[in-house]
């Protein structure tokens, strides 16, 4: 996968995993890692998937609408190359924390949904569910940050609402975190999820 690291200079912090929203490249949240933690590696990975020549993390069917096998596939396909890119760049793979934007947020919470150690934890703005009906794995104390908006026509408020039920079904620690807005990540979001990272 299209993607870049950066080495941390803290070798106790852990792996900052970014994936954009449709359209991004591996560049988009490189400020949001310099916001959360600019002590810690940066793992950035552009999607392998094109949308009318835009990058995307899995293909849909319409909007709002995953193309559920196409997801289950790139779902562990990003996992094998978290496996590898351990192993190349010499990070800790027990160490991985996701920060991801829509369509970034839901693959990062498709590896929750799949895999029991994909991730120590997660930032997912604007997520939706990834998949409904399925059994998730363990995920006993895994701290996640779920920032949303209260009018955001992509991913609504049940949306946001189910998916944090979902994991905290799991056994999840789940932080919903809301701003008077839409799809858009902002400032305050950020700093919202910045100042629960601290906390993790």
């Amino acid at each position: 996968m299209k993607h870049l690291f950066r080495k941390g200079n803290d070798p106790t912090k852990p792996t900052l995993l970014l994936l954009h929203g449709t359209g991004g490249t591996e560049q988009d949240l490189l400020p949001l890692a310099e916001i959360i933690d600019p002590n810690a590696n940066v793992l950035s990975v552009r999607g392998n998937v094109l949308e009318n020549g835009m990058p995307r993390f899995f293909k849909r069917l319409a909007e709002r609408v995953f193309d559920e096998e196409d997801l289950i596939f790139r779902t562990k396909e990003l996992n094998e190359f978290l496996d590898e890119a351990a192993e190349k760049y010499n990070f800790d793979r027990k160490q991985v924390i996701a920060v991801g934007y829509s369509n970034g947020a839901n693959i990062a919470a498709s590896l929750l949904f799949h895999y029991q150690q994909a991730l120590k934890g997660a930032i997912l703005h604007h997520p939706m569910v990834p998949r409904r009906g399925i059994e998730l794995p363990d995920l006993n104390g895994t701290p996640v940050f779920i920032g949303a908006g209260t009018n955001d026509p992509i991913c609504p408020s049940k949306e946001s609402q189910e998916l944090q039920a979902l994991l905290e079904q799991a056994k999840a620690n789940v932080h919903l975190h809301w701003e008077n807005r839409g799809h858009q990540l902002t400032s305050t979001e950020v700093d919202a999820a910045r100042k629960w990272y601290l906390t993790i």
